[in-house]
């Protein structure tokens, strides 16, 4: 049967500017045995399918965990703090991209990698568009761009759209 775990004792053993990591030693059930854990510690994020005159916006960025120029719905991590997650959807699309969405829909949420990050990403559909000035995080280099929805669903058969939170987006977004 499965059973959850219960952290009995949480180190910090790296502290950074997005993430920390913990060493934690954790029980399952009733056995005594203490397991070892090592999980990143992550404020969340936000991932915004946005659609403007029956086209999805993605954006095009170098991903350095990756080492590779990946196609991505518009996106950025939560403030440390108890940042509003739809004001952080709205703050990284006009960032990324300039739009401004009078229609937003909650798309649930999902986990990166739960097997060691707590990182949960809120997934939004943004609608009904309106364009601005995109101005990107400092150091950050962002191009936009729309395409056509059967063009987007092909790079992601072809595998050239492999980013998850996007595939998933997209998928929760058309119901597909």
């Amino acid at each position: 049967m499965i059973q959850k775990e219960k952290t009995v004792q949480s180190e910090t053993i790296f502290s950074g500017k997005v993430f920390d990591i913990h060493s934690d030693e954790a029980t399952i059930g009733d056995d005594p045995n203490l397991q070892h854990r090592e999980v990143i510690i992550h404020s969340g994020g936000v991932s915004i399918v946005a659609e403007h005159d029956e086209k999805i916006v993605l954006v095009r960025q170098y991903r350095y965990g990756a080492g590779e120029i990946l196609f991505e719905n518009p996106a950025g991590k939560l403030d440390h703090g108890n940042e509003d997650i739809l004001s952080a959807a709205k703050r990284e699309l006009e960032e990324e991209t300039g739009y401004h969405a009078e229609t937003w829909t909650s798309l649930g949420y999902i986990y990166s990698t739960p097997a060691i990050c707590t990182e949960k990403i809120y997934l939004f559909f943004a609608q009904n568009l309106t364009s601005g000035k995109p101005h990107p995080d400092e150091g950050e280099i962002v191009e936009y761009f729309e395409l056509p929805k059967e063009e987007v669903f092909k790079m992601i058969k072809s595998g050239e759209i492999c980013d998850a939170k996007t595939i998933c987006g997209l998928m929760r977004a058309y119901k597909l």
